[in-house]
């Protein structure tokens, strides 16, 4: 989850030492100063507190503060939601004084599908990409469980695609160079939103960012026993938001594929994928399999495992060697994704 986006990885404890890959050094130390707060895991006991805590709490900035006094247009959007369902919100951010159309990341935020909000991930979107690259950013803002569960936020980010590819003149997009991304949970549902449209013929995106993605409601990987109790996002917190999502399908045999992407049997057809995922953390082995995977399909996938890496490492420790190269490969791939996108189509 991005506790994820905005939660801090904690230092593997003394007493498994050996048991786990130990945290990069640089990491270690910068995240040794972390509070017992930070490494509380969630449990369906605590889960609502949690998500007052959350929204209290996570830094939400303004349209305004996204401006960035000028330098990038930011624009709030309510576009029709799920057939029957409430609209759902976007918020559209491109570099300011560019009349061409531009490439677009379609993002999702990370918390589990239980917290985060799609404002507080975009000043770092919009400072590591939309500028360097000149490319739109749409964050959404899908509903939360348990409140909302699957297929909630699915189609909520489904419905906001399809309208923002039908809009994409208007929004100074260019429909043919969509990549759909996101971290942890929002990395799940982007990879969702590409099973999606390719099942049901919509906007086909033209890549798929997987950060750390959480893919697998199954929770029973190596990596998710190796990691418990030390990961930030360990086996009872990802376990809480899975039964939180799902409810009574839970654990269900015949789950969809967009529920939980690692479900998926066929994996052919899919744009390239870029999947990151470090080392030390719960969710190492379920990206590795959906790599493995989309290989065994044909498809193409870039996998970086991060030695040493923990959840949300880049977040909280972002000037670290590590995390310098781990933005950098991130920007490599978006680049070359969007100039073969580009060149293929003159």
């Amino acid at each position: 989850m991005d506790v994820a986006d905005d939660m801090p990885c904690a230092p593997s404890p003394v007493s498994t030492a050996g048991d786990a890959p130990p945290l990069d050094p640089e990491l270690a130390i910068a995240l040794g100063g972390l509070g017992r707060d930070v490494t509380e895991p969630f449990t369906p006991e605590n889960l609502a507190a949690r998500q007052e805590r959350d929204a209290a709490g996570r830094p939400r900035p303004t349209t305004a503060d996204l401006r960035a006094d000028g330098r990038f247009e930011v624009e709030e959007l309510r576009v029709p939601g799920p057939p029957g369902e409430p609209d759902v919100t976007l918020v559209s951010a491109r570099p300011s004084g560019i009349a061409a159309p531009l490439p677009l990341l379609y993002y999702m935020h990370g918390g589990g599908m239980i917290t985060g909000n799609a404002w507080s991930v975009l000043p770092r979107l919009l400072r590591e990409w939309a500028a360097t690259l000149e490319l739109a950013v749409v964050s959404v803002e899908y509903r939360l469980a348990p409140e909302a569960r699957y297929p909630a936020a699915a189609e909520d980010c489904y419905a906001g695609l399809v309208w923002v590819a039908a809009h994409a003149a208007a929004l100074g997009i260019d429909a043919g160079r969509v990549v759909v991304g996101g971290k942890s949970a929002g990395g799940g549902l982007a990879a969702a939103l590409a099973l999606l449209t390719r099942d049901r013929g919509g906007p086909g995106p033209v890549g798929q960012l997987l950060l750390c993605p959480m893919l697998d409601d199954r929770n029973d990987t190596f990596s998710s026993h190796q990691m418990s109790g030390i990961d930030t996002w360990d086996r009872t917190s990802n376990a809480t938001a899975w039964q939180a999502v799902l409810g009574d399908r839970y654990g269900a045999t015949d789950l969809p594929p967009y529920a939980a992407p690692a479900r998926a049997t066929d994996l052919s057809e899919l744009p390239p994928a870029y999947i990151e995922v470090g080392s030390a953390e719960t969710l190492r082995d379920e990206a590795m399999a959906y790599a493995q995977a989309m290989w065994r399909a044909g498809g193409q996938a870039e996998l970086h495992v991060w030695p040493g890496a923990c959840h949300g490492f880049d977040t909280f420790a972002p000037r670290a060697a590590l995390s310098q190269d781990a933005r950098e490969a991130r920007t490599r791939w978006l680049r070359r994704v969007l100039t073969q996108t580009r060149r293929a189509r003159r």
